[in-house]
């Protein structure tokens, strides 16, 4: 496994991700690399694309001929009942 060092970090950020480790109950080197991990699968390859084909078969499913209703329509009713 490689090894990575990140120099010239001012304090406040080694602050911010300090606390974030703690709350997470993580050491800091732990909680540094969980961020790194998360945000390169954010922006994984394909995976905007993929959203985009999930929306074009779930409207696909939907019927032409039939009007949809909004869904803050259905929300504000479901709330006055």
């Amino acid at each position: 496994m490689g090894e990575l060092m990140i120099r010239n970090v001012d304090d406040e950020t080694v602050q911010q991700l300090s606390s974030l480790a703690k709350r997470h109950g993580r050491s800091l080197e732990h909680e540094v690399l969980t961020l790194i991990q998360e945000g390169l699968a954010a922006r994984a390859p394909g995976e905007q694309e993929d959203r985009v084909a999930r929306v074009k078969r779930i409207a696909a499913m939907a019927p032409k001929s039939v009007a949809q209703t909004d869904s803050v329509v259905l929300i504000r009713e479901d709330r006055d009942r």
